[in-house]
């Protein structure tokens, strides 16, 4: 039997999702910025997926730009930001951001902009009183993830959002791995900016969206015709943005995340009964995404046991080289002791995990390990 546990990484595209595509592949094959018959059945397909991410967001679709993913999302919210404000500016995130936002940061740093790293505690966590401290007059943006993809903590969004307000600073979060899996609606969270990526909420990879608050002055990523209204030139991909749109639709639903979360910690408590101290969990208890588990198994290299076991997919905190094993930046930034983190192995469960998986997986867990 192979066991999938790396939703995280990637979710299979929804039956739903690959039902509404396919016409866009065959018959419905028009440019959708042509006005003939054949463009305008594409044109309606993408409005139509437009305003099912913004349903899910509660924005408007005029607020909604589509994207190759959620690295473009995240480098046109920062480098559109400060390109807008004539590349000057104070820019603050934290030290257990996705790579799509650390390295635009770095970039950014190059062309003459401050920013400032937040820490985080022990499980993950900001500390909203940190980012009030931070902020600057000549802060312009603050960039949070909305839940982290490595250890399943989710931030304080809407307390975040609340200073950022305060300040009249503006607010990005990426929300790569919170869409579809928690509630988030613009104005309940209090962002300007939000990143979304197809393939962790079982749509296709290489599409994304950006929403930008009505207002907020930011610079197109790509430049070229006047698509997606002036901020992103290049002809629409019909049918990866129909896709992601059935997605959005599907993810309007969170009732099944319950059921999950159950699965979840009932996979959690096997763990623990059959390894005791032995393992330990990595993330916020309780704070987290219903999906989530990532622990450490004390003694040993996660790569190591991911090795021993081919029949189950999922993902280590550390990486190895030129013989040296290191932590991943997020565990580091936490806090997790080099002994315990090496251990790391995420496990994010989706839509199609089972029980009896789960069961196998401990079961070969448990034969593997010892």
């Amino acid at each position: 039997m192979n066991v999938y546990l790396d939703n995280n990484a990637s979710t299979p595209i929804a039956p739903e999702v690959r039902d509404a595509m396919l016409p866009y592949l065959t018959e419905s094959f028009g440019n959708p910025s042509s006005s003939h018959w054949a463009g305008k059945p594409a044109k309606e397909a993408v409005e139509r997926a437009r305003r099912q991410v913004a349903d899910l967001l509660g924005c408007s679709p005029d607020e909604i730009v589509f994207t190759s993913g959620g690295t473009e999302s995240n480098n046109h919210a920062l480098k559109g930001v400060f390109f807008a404000r004539r590349r000057r500016g104070h820019i603050i995130t934290t030290q257990i951001e996705h790579p799509a936002i650390i390295r635009p940061c770095r970039f950014l740093e190059g062309l003459g902009a401050d920013v400032t790293y937040l820490p985080v505690d022990s499980a993950g966590l900001v500390n909203p009183g940190d980012l009030r401290d931070a902020i600057r007059p000549d802060t312009i943006l603050v960039s949070v993830m909305y839940a982290n993809n490595e250890v399943g903590t989710i931030e304080p969004i809407e307390a975040i959002g609340r200073v950022c307000r305060e300040h009249g600073v503006l607010f990005h979060t990426d929300a790569a791995q919170a869409i579809g899996k928690i509630a988030a609606k613009v104005d309940d969270l209090g962002v300007d900016l939000l990143s979304i990526a197809g393939h962790k909420l079982y749509a296709p990879k290489g599409v994304g969206a950006l929403y930008v608050r009505e207002g907020t002055s930011i610079d197109p990523f790509m430049h070229g015709a006047g698509h997606e209204r002036g901020r992103r030139a290049g002809t629409e991909n019909v049918p990866l943005d129909v896709g992601l749109g059935a997605a959005c639709a599907l993810a309007d639903d969170l009732g099944w995340t319950q059921a999950l979360r159950e699965l979840r910690d009932r996979f959690w408590l096997a763990l623990k009964e059959r390894f005791g101290e032995a393992v330990v969990l990595n993330g916020h208890p309780e704070q987290r995404l219903p999906n989530t588990l990532s622990v450490a198994f004390v003694g040993h290299l996660g790569a190591d046991v991911l090795a021993s076991m081919p029949e189950v997919a999922a993902s280590t905190g550390s990486a190895c080289h030129s013989g040296q094993i290191t932590l991943s930046p997020v565990l580091e930034a936490m806090g997790v002791p080099p002994e315990v983190g090496r251990g790391t192995i995420r496990f994010s469960l989706g839509r199609d995990t089972h029980r009896e998986q789960l069961e196998y997986a401990v079961a070969l867990l448990g034969e593997r390990l010892g």
